[in-house]
């Protein structure tokens, strides 16, 4: 078997130690580290991530340290180990929450952005040294976020700098759900597969005495599929097992070490001898970690395992603690009918206030934000969150009164406005700030204070008040001022209130604070192709999908400005990549009928222009597009009424100048005079414009010619 640097490469065989003896066979360049293993038992979310990071990180510290800084977020977040060396210089007010005041989450996209900078951080390494390799083995048993990360990494990373080389015991990573599919599509479209053959495969060995073969196991967090030492464990009794688990779950907490306790030990001790005790107590202390993370998926696994163990009646507090989070998760992750079954459990079997009131409210969650848009309802919504506020009101402490009812009226004010009544919202927001702010010493729920003053921001840009928008976002801000969404959200106010410079800056330091974040650098383009910036804007928006492919008007904008470049062939790729992803979108198919324009495609451009039509028949650009192919065609009189409906639409000077030229093609030279006279009132300034209309007037007539305007 063969593989060149040029080439990643995925491993398939039966047997661990066969398809990592295949794998180095093929590594095409000095390995940069021992084998990686991703099984998620051993280390949690970012098993893989995680011990490539703890590996590199202290030798790039010392030949580029600036390099580690600028991905410190994404460091840590993989292997929380590293803060000894790497201290966390962009911590916000959500990273620093106590339990108590957590009330803003991190979204489900956070962990997308990690594994860019994780990728990229691997690619700065890789820049420094001659090609090399890493081998990473155990794919299909690793956790959500080291699949995004392998899975980014091979479509972002040049094989003949850094090649991957990726191992799993057969093709299909579907049980791994989203993450899986993704990985095992990247690696069909990137990557050399290999089968290890049979004579690679591991017959098993020996393993010695069967209680020293059974701790061999165990210490592998029974993560080996050595046939004898799974024999060896398997045959001991259920106590002794626990025993064995116990012993390796002490060894491994004497360690003190953050991923230890999201992997191997939550494992050992739900396997160990007080699994409803000690087990749920660490499935829940890691669910909890994840949660605040952002990893979803893996807080959802542990949630289950959790609820699993123990009874709801007896342990009502882990219970309600795990069942809570894993709700959470499921929510954030679209599983909305797991979570409402969730929740009627909760109603079910608790007759506690403090449970029916956060129960009612992430019921009404589900109802208004996180369910399929056909299974929204926001009066049922509103009628839960009703519910939650009345039991709210009951609560004897003054301040957990007012904190909770502020907390439960924000999401209150959040039904409204998707029930369309932001002065609803806004009166609902200001009477949490007011409540806060009367009840609450000025430190208190920091948090939540910058987020409703966020929120009154947001309500405040929609009615239009956009100086007030400003004014709370300058204060939240100031509370929290490392949190990067408060600079996008106020960079798009800027610049709506013409002040692009500001909007600019904003951008920039949003940048600056997050890990790699399209949609930053998709406004950023905009704002840049909006002020002349060309080649900026073509920067930003090529980067925006690198990052993530999926952002059809990214490929909207830049195949738009690649057309208007001359580069037909680039438009092309982008019209048809942004069509795979929005099948709908009406501007992409009037940039598809451009590109076949262009090319004198003239069918496939009436086509492309007539799907634009059915998909917004209001789209002005895709009447005066089908006119110009008309034209084109000869049919001058088709190209008058396309070019009546677009400036019924959108009486630009444009659309009027290009109907001038097509009237007067149809014999009418006094309506192509009357459509020059007010296309040259509506752009006085227009030389050609001023030219044709001075023509027609001398000679009451207008010179055939080609509709050459594009509006």
């Amino acid at each position: 078997m063969e593989a060149t640097v040029h080439q990643h490469c995925w491993v398939t065989g039966n047997s661990q130690a066969g398809r990592v003896r295949a794998a180095t066979a093929l590594a095409a360049a000095p390995l940069l580290m021992p084998v990686v293993d991703a099984h998620a038992r051993l280390r949690g979310p970012y098993t893989a991530a995680g011990t490539i990071a703890r590996e590199l990180v202290p030798g790039v510290l010392d030949r580029d340290p600036d390099l580690v800084r600028r991905y410190d977020i994404e460091l840590l977040s993989a292997a929380p180990e590293l803060s000894a060396l790497v201290p966390g210089s962009r911590e916000t007010l959500t990273s620093m929450a106590i339990p108590a005041e957590r009330t803003r989450y991190y979204a489900r996209l956070r962990t997308r952005r990690i594994a860019n900078g994780l990728a990229e951080f691997l690619d700065g390494v890789a820049g420094a040294s001659e090609p090399l390799t890493i081998i990473v083995t155990g794919v299909d048993h690793a956790d959500a976020t080291d699949l995004e990360f392998l899975a980014t990494a091979v479509r972002r990373t040049d094989p003949g700098r850094l090649q991957l080389v990726i191992c799993s015991a057969g093709p299909d990573l579907s049980a791994a759900g989203p993450a899986g599919q993704e990985l095992a599509g990247q690696l069909r479209d990137r990557a050399v597969a290999i089968v290890a053959a049979a004579g690679d495969q591991d017959p098993g060995r020996p393993a010695g005495a069967p209680a020293d073969a059974a701790w061999q196991y165990v210490r592998t967090e029974a993560t080996s599929d050595d046939p004898a030492l799974i024999a060896a464990y398997q045959a001991l009794s259920a106590s002794e097992r626990a025993a064995l688990h116990d012993r390796r779950a002490a060894e491994l907490a004497g360690r003190d070490e953050q991923s230890l306790r999201l992997g191997p030990i939550p494992y050992h001790l739900e396997h160990g001898s007080d699994p409803a005790g000690a087990g749920a107590r660490a499935l829940q202390a890691a669910q909890d970690y994840c949660v605040c993370q952002g990893f979803y998926e893996a807080a959802a696994g542990y949630g289950y395992r959790g609820l699993a163990l123990i009874d709801p009646q007896e342990q009502a507090g882990t219970w309600w603690l795990l069942l809570v989070a894993l709700g959470l998760a499921l929510s954030v992750l679209s599983r909305t009918r797991e979570a409402l079954a969730l929740y009627d459990q909760a109603r079910l079997h608790s007759a506690k206030p403090e449970v029916h009131m956060a129960a009612a409210y992430s019921t009404a969650m589900l109802y208004t934000r996180h369910n399929e848009p056909g299974e929204r309802d926001g009066l049922l919504a509103k009628s839960w969150l009703n519910s939650a506020i009345a039991t709210a009101s009951l609560i004897a402490d003054p301040s957990e009164r007012a904190f909770q009812g502020a907390f439960y009226r924000n999401g209150l004010a959040l039904v409204e406005i998707n029930l369309g009544d932001p002065e609803a919202a806004l009166r609902l927001v200001n009477e949490c700030i007011a409540s806060l702010d009367a009840q609450l010493a000025p430190d208190d729920h920091a948090l939540h204070r910058s987020v409703l003053k966020n929120n009154r921001g947001r309500v405040h840009a929609a009615l239009g008040r956009l100086d007030e928008a400003l004014a709370d976002y300058a204060v939240a801000i100031a509370a929290d001022p490392n949190h990067a969404e408060h600079y996008l959200e106020r960079g798009n106010i800027l610049r709506r209130m013409g002040r692009a410079g500001e909007a600019a800056a904003d951008y920039e330091r949003a940048i600056a604070l997050s890990p790699p974040f399209p949609e930053i650098y998709y406004n950023r383009g905009d704002l840049r192709l909006s002020q002349g910036d060309r080649d900026g804007a073509r920067a930003d928006f090529g980067y925006a999908l690198e990052l993530d492919p999926t952002l059809a008007d990214a490929c909207l904008n830049r195949g738009s400005m690649a057309l208007e470049d001359g580069d037909v062939a680039t438009a092309r790729a982008d019209a048809r990549a942004g069509l795979a992803l929005d099948p709908a979108n009406a501007y992409l198919h009037v940039l598809a009928g451009q590109v076949h324009a262009a090319d004198g495609e003239i069918g496939a451009a009436l086509a492309a222009f007539d799907r634009a039509i059915a998909a917004d028949p209001e789209l002005a650009p895709a009447w005066g597009g089908r006119a110009e192919v008309q034209f084109a065609a000869g049919d001058a009189g088709e190209a008058v009424a396309s070019l009546d409906r677009a400036v019924a639409l959108a009486p630009d000077a444009a659309l009027l100048f290009n109907r001038a030229v097509a009237l007067e093609a149809a014999g009418r030279p006094g309506d192509a005079l009357a459509d020059l006279r007010r296309a040259a009132e509506l752009d006085p300034g227009d030389e050609e414009i001023a030219g044709r209309l001075a023509q027609a007037q001398g000679a009451a007539r207008l010179d055939q010619g080609s509709l050459i305007k594009i509006p």
